[in-house]
């Protein structure tokens, strides 16, 4: 597939990006939204998303082909790559879409009018909901699903949009927005991607002064300099480092076949783009008590992580990314061989595809990725609620197993906790498009409202 040159990013490797060119892309943007996009109903919208998210799914379909022959580029392997894909734009749908517009505005009209919606309907008040008309989005590098729903969401609430992707990270949000101009050049006449290294203040400051509103991803300290650097009228929207963990009750480690299903479901969450993105699992916490214990636990999870590297390989990494997994490792080599009882490990062969740490100290350790997970013993929830206070204004989501009757409580205290999702395990990577990212609404941050008192 030869991509034509529609976007920044598609110039070779050689060309030089200037403040002039970005304030020229910004002002075509803003003019190609007017006279394409501002007036477009929601409900052309929200069926052209989903009609392009089921294209997205199709084997044939040449975007997802071009991609998956790549997956290289994107730093997956194909296997990982494909099932990514697939998880990410199965939410997509019309009733998934309706779903999250009654949610954040009380329904899809007040993004096309004045309307009254939801519990809010008076006779004497109506509202209209208000969104940017330039965005700016600034990508992590870890995994490509924050990014591509940023353009989701961008559309939906008919903003131009610019993407400022991290280096080296650009390969498939660049697919993405090829594949919503071939669909419609007219809407994709109104997205930019671009890649540069962080930190080139020239071409930032130029975005900065077009945007509206401006989102990013990525560590608290880039999310603080962003900030810092905007001017006061620009809305920010940061999301900085989070982690996450999961929960394993004993009630449902009553025999090793039921013990061998959770194993399957953390080792979804661990397997799921590389253990790389914020809702990842560092840590399965694993409640004593049970016939299986908290250790033989860890090592179902070992065999179920051989096994997936047979079907849904790692792919390949960086040197510095392996030796850091290799120097993780040998460390608990060293406290295996002296601590047995309190310290176990399990790795894959000649390679650092895969690591299983089991440590009966429940306190919370960060993981290097890449999938290498840590198991810990612990006697309940509150017990791992503790171990993980150092992190606790950092976690995202926690994946739970537990049995029917006790999760509904268990969600309770990892909600009063502060954990902002609670999920089934096996679910940690799979947010559904409702979701509330870091607890905040996902559309509900773009927007200003005006209501209207008659």
């Amino acid at each position: 597939m030869n991509l034509p040159n529609y976007f920044l990013a598609d110039l070779p490797p050689e060309a030089k990006l200037s403040p002039a060119m970005i304030l020229e892309a910004c002002q075509t943007l803003k003019r190609n939204r007017g006279r394409y996009l501002a007036a477009r109903p929601t409900q052309s919208l929200v069926n052209f998303l989903s009609g392009l998210a089921e294209s997205w799914r199709r084997r044939e379909f040449p975007f997802r082909r071009f991609a998956l022959e790549n997956a290289g580029k994107a730093g997956f392997s194909r296997a990982t790559l494909e099932r990514g894909m697939d998880d990410f734009f199965v939410e997509f749908t019309r009733d998934k879409f309706e779903a999250l517009l009654v949610q954040e505005f009380g329904g899809a009209g007040r993004l096309d009018g004045m309307s009254l919606a939801g519990a809010e309907k008076q006779p004497s008040r109506a509202a209209l909901v208000r969104t940017p008309e330039f965005q700016v989005h600034f990508g992590a590098g870890n995994v490509p699903n924050p990014t591509l729903m940023s353009v989701v969401l961008g559309l939906l609430t008919r903003s131009a949009q610019f993407v400022k992707c991290a280096s080296g990270s650009a390969f498939l949000p660049r697919l993405f927005a090829h594949s919503i101009y071939d669909a419609d050049p007219k809407l994709g006449a109104s997205l930019e991607i671009a890649e540069w290294p962080g930190g080139n203040l020239e071409l930032e400051n130029a975005l900065f002064a077009e945007a509206d509103c401006v989102t990013a991803a990525g560590g608290d300290e880039t999310l603080d300099e962003i900030r810092k650097r905007l001017p006061l009228h620009v809305r920010f929207i940061g999301h900085g480092h989070r982690v996450s963990f999961g929960f394993v009750a004993n009630g449902v480690l009553a025999s090793a076949g039921s013990a061998e299903k959770i194993a399957a479901r953390a080792a979804d969450d661990v397997v799921a783009w590389n253990q790389l993105g914020c809702l990842s699992p560092h840590v399965i916490y694993v409640q004593s008590g049970a016939a299986v214990s908290p250790e033989a636990f860890a090592g179902m999870l070992a065999g179920e992580l051989e096994r997936r590297e047979t079907s849904q390989p790692r792919g390949e990494i960086s040197q510095e990314e392996s030796a850091a997994i290799a120097s993780r490792r040998a460390f608990y080599e060293v406290r295996a061989a002296h601590s047995p009882e309190a310290t176990r490990h399990w790795c894959s062969q000649n390679s650092t595809a895969w690591t299983v740490v089991f440590e009966a100290d429940s306190l919370f350790q960060l993981s290097c990725l890449n999938r290498f997970v840590y198991v810990k013993a612990v006697a309940d929830l509150k017990t791992a609620l503790e171990s993980a206070d150092a992190v606790r204004e950092k976690v995202s989501t926690v994946g739970v197993a537990a049995p029917e009757e006790k999760i509904g409580d268990l969600a309770e205290q990892l909600a009063r906790w502060g954990a902002t999702r609670v999920c089934p395990l096996g679910r940690m990577q799979n947010p559904p498009l409702t979701w509330r990212h870091d607890g905040r609404p996902a559309l509900g941050d773009l927007v200003t409202w005006t209501d209207w008192e008659k």
